[in-house]
Formats: C-alpha cells, structure tokens, sequence
C-alpha cells in the first residue's frame, strides 16, 4: 500500500513546529531559521509562498519528500540504493550502497534528496520506524493545527477531492 503525506494550508498554524519535530526525531539540530545542511539536512521545511493575486499575501506550506509512485530518484539511482518500503510505501535509502553521486537530487523535482556532511543522499524516511510501531510520523505527530496527516494515497486523493467539492458547492452558492 502507497501512504503519502497530506497538507491542508489552511489548518496551518504557522508554528514550523513539524519543522523542528522532524530534525529532533533524526538527531539534528532544530533550528528553524538556518540556512539548509547547515546542520544537517532538512527532511521536512516550512516553504513561505508570495502571492500578490491571494487575499492571504503569505502562506506557509511544509514541504517533505513525496515518496512518488514512480520515484525518479529511485530510476536513476547506479547503486540501486534507493527502494521502497513494501508495507507503506515509503521511498528510503541504504547509505550502505549510495555512492553520492547525486543523480537522485537532479532527478528529484521536489528536492528531496539531501546531502549529508559524508557525502551520502538522505532524505524524509516518513519515519518509517514509528509508523511500523503504529505511531505517526514526528511531523503529523507535533502538528497543533492537524494540517499535516498521513494515509493511504487514496484516503488523501479522496479529503482532497471532498474539500474541492465544498469550495465548489460554497462558491455556486454565493452566485
């Protein structure tokens, strides 16, 4: 089964709370405001998005690996370090077989694979050990707004296509 992350924006409370949960949970220093691989890779980050034609200028999107369906990284990959976890989904990485040849950042359109300080491609994980434990990842976990969930790729295709449909209804109606 494919699981994929699920982001409502307008649940977003702008706290980067996912941000710092996500480093603390891979050993990494949580600071919000450093510049990427400064202290390790940003797994999961906080994305401010201008917008002058939005009534909201600002918004904040949190933005983590997309674990595709059809992986380019995972394509692309000579080692073949890149697979998919067979219960959820989730595309990781053996660091054992990377040979940091960085295919899978040129690859990747979201990009999410980082390199680390040993030269190595790491990247979001879905934190993959929890969710075996039945737990959420760090990130839906210190979510305080709930707009970060986590689910089957249909479960999430269906919310998405449900919210659609009442802005439609909504907005029919203000006609």
């Amino acid at each position: 089964m494919q699981y994929a992350f699920h982001f409502n924006v307008g649940r977003c409370a702008q706290c980067f709370a996912c941000e710092v949960a996500c480093k603390s949970a891979h050993n990494s220093r949580p600071s919000v405001q450093e510049e990427p691989g400064a202290r390790g890779p940003r797994f999961r980050q906080v994305v401010e998005l201008k917008s002058e034609d939005s009534p909201t200028p600002v918004q904040y999107v949190s933005m983590a690996c997309m674990h595709c369906g059809d992986a380019a990284c995972m394509a692309v990959c000579p080692a073949r370090a890149i697979y998919r976890d067979p219960q959820f989904g989730a595309v990781l990485v053996d660091r054992g077989k990377c040979l940091g040849c960085r295919y899978c950042s040129w690859a990747c359109e979201f990009g999410a694979p980082q390199f680390d300080r040993d030269g190595l491609m790491t990247k979001c994980d879905m934190c993959i050990d929890r969710l075996r434990k039945g737990l959420a990842p760090a990130c839906v976990e210190s979510c305080c707004g709930g707009a970060i969930t986590i689910g089957p790729v249909e479960t999430a295709r269906n919310a998405v296509r449900e919210h659609a449909a009442k802005r439609i209804s909504a907005a029919s109606r203000l006609l």
